[in-house]
């Protein structure tokens, strides 16, 4: 329960740390074997592949998030039913926050990819899926390794860390 909620008519719980995660948005854009990648410039994951992707907005959707991320970053139109959910991954330690890491997959969407953001990407590449680049950043890479792996949940980054498994 959270702190304005009554269980049986008793007054408010009283709730002294209330944990908030960060909801991160990421999108596999597929050609084939191929996978999307991009560059980023600046801060602390400076000249490491990432994939397209962001934080989600208040009052907004998963898909639609992953979908407006995918326009922003590489100029893609992704319809949001054309997005299939293939990993959530739980990480600590990836930023200031923990979040939750969500996954999707694309083979299909309008327009042909481009950097669109000179100021956080310096560059795309497309990459055989079975052979990414080592400088991929850590939380991505263990978010594509379970897509490859067909594995649906995993933990990343906690003490207790329960392994990958497939819900």
């Amino acid at each position: 329960m959270t702190g304005g909620q009554r269980r049986n008519g008793d007054s408010p719980m009283t709730v002294s740390h209330v944990d908030r995660h960060i909801v991160d948005v990421h999108v596999l854009l597929l050609r084939g074997t191929e996978l999307l990648l991009t560059r980023r410039r600046g801060g602390a994951f400076d000249g490491r592949w990432h994939l397209p992707s962001g934080k989600l907005d208040a009052g907004e959707d998963v898909l639609t998030a992953a979908a407006r991320e995918a326009e922003e970053e590489v100029g893609v139109l992704v319809n949001p039913d054309d997005l299939t959910h293939v990993h959530t991954v739980h990480v600590n330690g990836s930023g200031p926050e923990p979040r939750l890491g969500l996954f999707f997959a694309a083979a299909r969407w309008a327009g042909e990819p481009s950097n669109r953001e000179p100021g956080k990407c310096c560059g795309l590449g497309w990459f055989d899926l079975h052979h990414l680049p080592d400088d991929l950043i850590e939380y991505l890479a263990a978010g594509i390794d379970a897509y490859r792996q067909g594995v649906s949940f995993s933990v990343l980054g906690w003490s207790d860390q329960a392994p990958a498994r497939d819900v």
